[in-house]
């Protein structure tokens, strides 16, 4: 097997491209609903309309998750003894992640590995934190668990890994597949490394759709460009202005979902998957789903998934919890 760091940024970038390919025709032919994987939606254009989103006034788990580190990165630090050793999975550009490692690099040199599958993110990354004093930044772009086993592979005897996952991303998973990613991770870790791992709380059903379908068309043009993607790598001919932006709830779920849904009977040729895509009128691809918890039951996957919830701080803004974990 050929190491994915040892290989060429080109190399890189096809690898990157077959499974793109490979994933939108198995997710555009699925039987019943048809997929795009949430994943896909951070390209360089995605990742910066992302940017925006979190700066909305609707958009308020962004800002309340960033007000937790900024009041509590002193205290989850010393929840944790040193020496301890960073990785951030689905970093984009670290902007909430200043405060954690500024409360660290008080106490110790911080070696700081973020990953995530844009290099424009990484990028700008590199340049907003590569600054900090006491800080040295190592980026992956990798997907989440090769990234992560790549950044553990740098541990030095008697450290330890906190492992970062601030964006609510664990949101993007069903339950069942939350708890395997969970473990999954906790497989890379050793006893009594940890986990701070944010999470979007129920909320209002109103506040939470109008969060992701804000009046400015920020999400709807995000979500869009997802479309646009397939158009630019993959040489589809996707018609953006007959397709719309939709969120639901699901109740039952407790959990929102975005779709883009065709506005007419269509067909959408892809030629670099020789595959044809027929979609009715008012069908929809659904691109993402973001399922909300309580906090008791955040301390219950933590006992499902091999980890204690040492601490936990919710906002009191907006319902979003910082949880710690640590490996058991």
């Amino acid at each position: 097997m050929i190491e994915a760091a040892r290989l060429a940024p080109e190399q890189l970038a096809a690898i990157s491209l077959a499974d793109f390919a490979g994933d939108v025709r198995e997710g555009l032919t699925k039987r019943g609903q048809k997929e795009l994987y949430s994943k896909y939606l951070y390209d360089e254009i995605g990742s910066m309309l992302f940017e925006a989103i979190c700066l909305l006034p609707e958009y308020g788990l962004s800002r309340a998750g960033a007000r937790l580190l900024e009041q509590n990165s002193e205290e989850i630090i010393s929840l944790i003894p040193g020496p301890v050793m960073v990785a951030e999975l689905g970093s984009g550009t670290g902007r909430k992640t200043r405060w954690m490692l500024e409360a660290l690099a008080r106490k110790q040199n911080v070696n700081y590995y973020p990953i995530d599958i844009s290099r424009s993110a990484l990028d700008r990354c590199d340049s907003d934190l590569g600054r900090l004093e006491s800080v040295s930044i190592v980026g992956f772009e990798r997907a989440y668990l090769d990234g992560l086993l790549e950044a553990a592979a740098r541990r030095r005897p008697g450290m330890r890994l906190l492992v970062l996952f601030l964006g609510s991303t664990i949101g993007n998973f069903d339950r069942p597949a939350g708890d395997q990613f969970l473990r999954s991770v906790r497989q890379i870790l050793q006893r009594d490394d940890a986990l701070l791992l944010a999470a979007d709380l129920q909320n209002d059903e109103d506040r939470l759709l109008l969060a992701y379908d804000d009046p400015a068309g920020v999400t709807s043009a995000f979500n869009l460009n997802l479309l646009a993607r397939v158009n630019r790598e993959l040489g589809a001919d996707f018609d953006l202005a007959r397709f719309n932006h939709l969120v639901r709830y699901d109740r039952r779920e407790r959990r929102v979902e975005m779709h883009l849904q065709s506005s007419a009977d269509q067909i959408v040729r892809i030629p670099r998957v020789s595959l044809d895509v027929r979609f009715a009128k008012g069908e929809t691809i659904w691109t993402e789903s973001c399922h909300k918890y309580s906090s008791g039951e955040l301390v219950q996957m933590s006992r499902r998934t091999g980890y204690r919830c040492e601490a936990q701080w919710v906002d009191s803004e907006w319902p979003f919890a910082q949880s710690l974990w640590i490996a058991v």
